[in-house]
């Protein structure tokens, strides 16, 4: 009889560039919302509003790729660092480094001698790639991706903060707060849960912490806009 193929779906394919763009369009919806907020607060007239949404968009966008691309461009210098001294050690002293493979996989759970023939067969075939996944924790799926992480930030930071801006550009002027406070707050719910879908983590909880803290953020930046009269 044929054997049954046991399939797994995992996401954590998806870590790299859900974080990225999760984060930019959360930003983007709090942050562009919070200003207009702000602004509007502040009574500052719609043209203020709009001028202060489309920039906080433009700059916020360009910042976050920046951030993002100068951030995980750190986490992959680490990585080839630590590669290219792995490489070394094994071309230098690859006893020692088969020893250490084992040692990691007695502390797994495997016996001395069972841990010794995983590491030599292993390292027979990539050494390095078996240090590199069981020892430096790097593999193809969790590896640092510049370009990818702040294409995906800054992409989705856009779009998030192109809604709460849509919402103003079509609001009626003395509804302009309620009307983007509202809508980005369900913005931010449906994004958390989109995201929470999308890493099959639970939906009700991560939607729940989005919106919460969106509102935090904007009923500050309102509350200060209202008390300095200015934009903020």
């Amino acid at each position: 009889m044929p054997r049954a193929i046991h399939r797994e779906l995992h996401r954590t394919d998806r870590i790299g560039w859900l974080r990225a763009a999760v984060l930019g369009a959360n930003d983007g919806i709090v942050s562009t919302a919070s200003l207009m907020v702000g602004v509007a607060a502040a009574s500052q007239g719609r043209g203020a509003l709009l001028v202060a949404g489309t920039a906080g968009l433009v700059a916020g966008a360009l910042s976050m790729a920046a951030g993002e691309y100068v951030s995980v461009s750190s986490q992959s210098d680490t990585e080839r660092a630590d590669l290219a001294r792995e490489r070394t050690e094994l071309a230098t002293q690859p006893d020692l480094e088969r020893q250490e493979l084992a040692s990691i996989y007695v502390e797994r759970g495997l016996t001395a001698e069972l841990a010794g023939q995983v590491a030599a067969q292993l390292m027979a075939g990539d050494a390095l790639r078996a240090h590199a996944r069981d020892e430096l924790g790097i593999s193809s799926t969790l590896k640092a991706r510049p370009v990818q992480a702040a294409a995906a930030s800054a992409l989705a930071f856009a779009v998030g903060a192109s809604l709460p801006l849509l919402t103003a550009l079509v609001a009626p002027a003395r509804l302009v707060v309620p009307l983007v406070s509202g809508t980005s707050l369900l913005f931010l719910t449906g994004l958390g849960a989109l995201a929470a879908w999308t890493g099959g983590a639970p939906v009700p909880k991560a939607a729940l912490r989005v919106a919460f803290w969106g509102a935090l953020a904007m009923a500050i930046t309102a509350g200060v806009g209202r008390i300095f009269g200015t934009a903020v």
